[in-house]
């Protein structure tokens, strides 16, 4: 995480997040490394379908056909929150924490997303264990797949 922050604040560079099952644990983990406020923008925290789509620009079309835990939505949740707080790069995660299914998806089933100005990336990811460790697992994916987008970007 430290390279992430040190690699936007080199760059004059932004980030935003937008989470879901994570529940602001993303944003948490940024604030607690020294200096971060020189590049981290802020979050949004949108567990409801639609604040998905009033707060971060989430189609409802879209919401509508896939559904709120889906590699699309992620992916629309990143760009949307990148825009909408005018950062550099926009994270985004959601997905079932558990420990029962929702709407037909599995719990352990996220989604993990990074939104710059090259694109957007998602991962899928398939967790074990409890709802701890579910979000954890969550935030360690985005963040490392900001870290790699961030990097690609610079070469």
């Amino acid at each position: 995480m430290q390279r992430l922050v040190g690699l936007l604040k080199e760059r004059g560079e932004t980030l935003a997040t937008a989470e879901s099952l994570t529940g602001g644990l993303v944003g948490a983990a940024l604030t607690d490394v020294p200096g971060v406020s020189a590049v981290y923008r802020g979050g949004v925290v949108a567990y409801a379908t639609d604040l998905k789509a009033t707060l971060c620009g989430v189609p409802e079309e879209l919401l509508a056909a896939v559904g709120p835990v889906h590699p699309d939505t992620a992916a629309a949740l990143a760009m949307g929150v990148r825009e909408r707080l005018g950062a550099t790069y926009g994270l985004a995660t959601t997905g079932v924490a558990g420990p029962d299914p929702q709407a037909g998806v599995e719990a352990g089933t996220v989604y993990v997303a990074a939104a710059g100005p090259d694109g957007v990336q998602v991962r899928k990811l398939a967790l074990s264990g409890d709802r701890t460790a579910v979000r954890r697992g969550s935030v360690q994916a985005v963040l490392e797949l900001a870290a790699e987008l961030v990097a690609e970007e610079l070469a």
